[in-house]
């Protein structure tokens, strides 16, 4: 009920009920829990006193857990074979991966998780499962934002953007119904180089009049330096592509090695 119910407060009482059992042996359960979390490095019980409290399971993964998938998703990226025209890389099997992108949506909601975001919003169509598994632990909805406009969603609100890497001009539309005003948005997304695609998206958020109180990106470049966007955190960063050599440097991020 904890770990499939991430954030939300449960009794003492619902659990007592739930399980037919005497609140002592509830109590010795969730100290029992407790030790488990810690040991495979995954989320935290957190109690709350008083009369309207209760215990809820939230988002975390140990720096170790972390640390051991950073680097053997950072092997699996930088293989040769990956490479792509345009000094881009396919990472398209990674993403795609439930294990893998479980975890990292995991990572994501525990640095995001004190911000209170309502909702989750990416761009389709990768950044999808990663928006998904952070939303999951946030429990929260997903809302993707599309390149185009689908007859079945709707009036929709469209924005034009300037791509950041390729300077052309590009479209993203979002559903009217799909977001209500005023609501607090984490921005998720699998890769960024220049920041033009995050950039219109918090442009589109604002005509929803929402607030952009977090960004994450599973991987971007280290140039250029300067980017579209601030206030932002990754966990791995592509460094180069090295074409002539057939080789891709990438580092994990600072924010990973340190958080």
């Amino acid at each position: 009920m904890l770990t499939t119910s991430p954030g939300k407060l449960f009794s003492l009482g619902q659990f007592s009920d739930f399980f037919n059992a005497a609140r002592s042996t509830i109590s010795e359960d969730l100290t029992l829990t407790r030790q488990v979390l810690r040991k495979i490095g995954r989320g935290h019980i957190e109690t709350i006193a008083g009369p309207a409290g209760g215990v809820k399971y939230l988002p975390e993964v140990a720096e170790w857990r972390r640390t051991e998938l950073l680097n053997r998703l950072r092997e699996q990226l930088t293989n040769p074979e990956r490479i792509l025209p345009g000094n881009y890389i396919y990472m398209t099997d990674c993403i795609y991966d439930p294990k893998v992108c479980n975890i990292l949506g995991e990572i994501f909601a525990s640095y995001f998780y004190d911000n209170a975001p309502d909702a989750v919003v990416t761009v389709e169509t990768k950044g999808i499962p990663l928006a998904m598994a952070t939303a999951y632990y946030l429990n929260v909805p997903v809302i993707a934002a599309r390149r185009d406009h689908l007859i079945t969603e709707g009036t929709s609100v469209s924005i034009n953007y300037v791509s950041g890497s390729s300077r052309s001009i590009q479209t993203m539309s979002l559903a009217r119904r799909s977001l209500s005003p005023g609501k607090r948005i984490l921005i998720i997304d699998d890769f960024m180089r220049a920041g033009g695609t995050i950039k219109g998206l918090k442009e589109l958020m604002s005509e929803f009049e929402a607030t952009v109180v977090g960004v994450g990106v599973l991987l971007t470049t280290s140039s250029p330096t300067k980017k579209l966007i601030n206030n932002y955190i990754s966990m791995l960063v592509l460094e180069d592509v090295d074409t002539v050599n057939n080789k891709i440097i990438m580092n994990v991020s600072p924010f990973c090695e340190n958080n």
